[in-house]
């Protein structure tokens, strides 16, 4: 069972180093649990398709928060300092169109 894993490796170097490298790896990544209250089938949807996709529910759920994070990050990174203490100060309507209202503030702007 020991050789058919290192098997892979052309040298026993080689894959002491594998080996050292997926242990640190391990090391600095700290999993915890989380209980989240999701609707029973989006729950079945999602498994389904984790499976399809040969990834775990929790990997695919992973991915999507540090996706959104990133972009989050992003945008923030992008806004001058002076209109970060902006955010969340006004709260607008979950159905607004940003893009249909600028066009008919521009429209109303130039039919003056």
């Amino acid at each position: 069972m020991k050789e058919e894993a290192f098997s892979k490796f052309s040298s026993p170097r080689e894959s002491k180093t594998e080996i050292t490298r997926i242990l640190e790896i391990n090391i600095r990544v700290m999993k915890t649990k989380l209980t989240l209250t999701i609707e029973k089938s989006v729950i079945e949807k999602a498994k389904e398709f984790a499976g399809n996709s040969g990834k775990s529910l929790s990997e695919m759920v992973e991915r999507f928060l540090e996706k959104e994070i990133s972009e989050a990050e992003l945008q923030q990174a992008n806004i001058p300092e002076e209109f970060k203490g902006l955010f969340g100060s006004v709260n607008l309507p979950a159905e607004l169109n940003e893009k249909e209202a600028i066009r008919e503030i521009l429209s109303q702007k130039h039919a003056e």
